[in-house]
């Protein structure tokens, strides 16, 4: 198994490694594409981690969880339910969640499960689509609940998913990880509000991949977020709300005050 990561330099170059006892281990290349290390290790507070993938399509699922649709009264999906998360939405580990000027309403936090796309993947059968995953990642899918209704005739999942900053991803992407066993928590302030086993999912990673691959071309860097379980709620400014995944990390993200 191995952690990657992405982050700047002091001077504000980028790159990529992965984490070690002693630090970051600098690869250069294409980390989907043989990625070659340059033996060079740095110190991990020598830098700033950065979302560990630039998607070009960041894709959410909705009603993913038996436990949550359970207790919602949703029928269980056969496909996936998704909507797309604006690119510009990404926001670092340690970032900033700000909703926009000017809104007021609720912004719930989503933990969730991310799976990282290594290469392309179109009309793949599920052992494609499985061999198409890199690793797995952590993902808070941010919503402002009052944009998503906010008119009756057209409910808008884009806009309530897309604001700056409500695209925190990381802090590392696993690889050789079982996606199985894991467990979601997150905490706000260091009191946990959800906690639940991905083991819970209703359609796997594998077949989400396969079934998305039918609608749409997945490319090396694209995300999917799995879909979250019972416990979102709103965050209130200055909240600490803090993703972990054994295995992955903890994507730790801070709402403006």
């Amino acid at each position: 198994m191995a952690l990657w990561v992405r982050f700047a330099r002091k001077d504000g170059a980028v790159g990529f490694g992965t984490l070690t006892d002693g630090g970051i281990a600098v690869h250069e290349g294409d980390v989907f594409a043989a990625p070659m290390p340059t033996g060079e290790v740095i110190a991990r507070d020598a830098v700033r981690l950065l979302a560990p993938v630039t998607p070009g399509k960041f894709i959410g699922l909705w009603n993913n969880y038996r436990e949550m649709a359970a207790k919602t009264g949703a029928a269980i999906p056969d496909t996936p339910l998704w909507f797309l998360k604006a690119g510009t939405s990404l926001l670092d580990p340690d970032g900033v969640i700000a909703p926009p000027a000017g809104y007021a309403g609720k912004v719930l936090y989503e933990g969730e499960l991310g799976l990282v796309i290594g290469r392309r993947c179109k009309d793949a059968e599920e052992a494609e689509a499985a061999g198409a995953i890199f690793g797995l990642t952590v993902v808070n899918d941010v919503t402002a609940l009052d944009l998503l209704n906010a008119d009756p005739s057209f409910p808008q999942w884009a806009r309530a998913k897309s604001c700056d900053t409500f695209g925190p991803v990381g802090p590392a992407i696993a690889t050789g990880l079982d996606w199985s066993g894991l467990r979601v928590t997150v905490a706000l302030n260091g009191r946990v509000r959800q906690d639940y086993p991905t083991a819970d999912m209703i359609i796997p990673p594998a077949r989400i991949v396969a079934m998305l691959s039918r609608e749409v071309t997945l490319e090396p860097g694209d995300v999917i977020a799995c879909g979250t379980s019972v416990g979102a709620l709103p965050m209130r400014p200055g909240m600490v709300v803090e993703v972990t995944i054994e295995g992955i990390g903890t994507l730790r993200n801070v709402m403006a005050a």
